[in-house]
């Protein structure tokens, strides 16, 4: 079979978007200290919000809003959780996954009348995905957050916050306010992400988010909590992905083929980890009182 490298090209592009999105997200909240491992949940109600909203009122614009609303409603409970309660960050995204994916599965035979999956909607009609709106907002979502992140007072706080909390409150910076806003951040660009893979999927079906949140949270690593690192291993995890589809018109047994993201992940993860230096205080809840007199 004659393969086209621009179509590979594109493709490849196309499996990224989500994970670029998400992965970009998680160096927001990561940096102000919060490990979000509900990146998961967070890309999988966007999406259910964005099939509803598009089903709806048959509106893509509506179902973008209506994703990102979504992701921010969870965004908001897992930073409550985690941020003002105090709550460990691993457990408590564990449980806003399950929570999510309970959640949507129940959405799905309330309001489509089945368990499995939506009703097909339209999705965006563009000829081209580099002129998806949701392609450009991730290319966007890059640069901005890069530039935010790196050049602007905001960006330093937030990264003030993430390596000494207790430096940071010393300096008058807010330090719980600085993590809701990371948290909110990743929340939104992730519900963008799951709206942009029920869009190109033109159905919601349950956990469609398949782990691809917990990809991205990889490739936020692998990219050292930098925005454009993030970018770049979304772009090799797409990759994978992609050879996944293709590997899988040949002779290997498709139960290895799809396993095979998740493999490299780890891999990679074993290779990139001892070397990757996180945010300091990232996944230590602050208590003011604990500063010594």
């Amino acid at each position: 079979m004659e393969i086209d490298p621009l179509v590979i090209f594109l493709q490849i592009l196309r499996l990224a978007v989500p994970y670029v999105l998400t992965s970009v997200g998680a160096t927001f909240s990561e940096r102000g200290g919060v490990v979000n491992l509900a990146l998961e949940g967070m890309m999988l109600v966007g999406a259910f919000g964005a099939a509803f909203g598009q089903y709806r009122s048959g509106s893509a614009l509506a179902g973008i809003l209506l994703a990102l609303v979504c992701g921010l409603c969870v965004a908001l409970l897992f930073a409550f959780v985690t941020v003002t309660l105090k709550a460990d960050q691993i457990v408590a995204g564990i449980a806003i996954n399950i929570l999510v994916m309970g959640a949507t599965r129940f959405g799905l035979s309330l309001l489509f009348g089945s368990s499995m999956n939506s009703e097909r909607i339209a999705g965006i009609a563009v000829p081209s995905l580099l002129l998806d709106p949701l392609f450009l907002a991730a290319v966007l979502s890059v640069v901005a957050g890069y530039l935010v992140l790196f050049r602007t007072p905001y960006g330093l706080r937030l990264r003030a916050t993430g390596e000494s909390a207790e430096t940071a409150d010393s300096a008058g910076i807010n330090v719980d306010r600085m993590r809701y806003s990371g948290v909110l951040v990743s929340g939104a660009l992730a519900a963008l992400g799951g709206a942009f893979l029920v869009f190109q999927q033109h159905t919601f079906t349950d956990n469609m988010s398949a782990g691809r949140g917990y990809i991205a949270l990889a490739a936020m690593i692998i990219g050292k909590w930098n925005p454009a690192g993030a970018a770049l291993a979304s772009l090799f995890f797409a990759t994978t992905e992609s050879m996944e589809i293709w590997l899988q018109t040949g002779w290997i047994p498709s139960q290895l083929v799809q396993s095979l993201p998740y493999v490299i992940t780890l891999v990679v993860l074993a290779g990139f980890v001892g070397r990757a230096s996180a945010p300091r205080d990232a996944g230590t809840a602050f208590e003011k009182n604990r500063k010594s007199d």
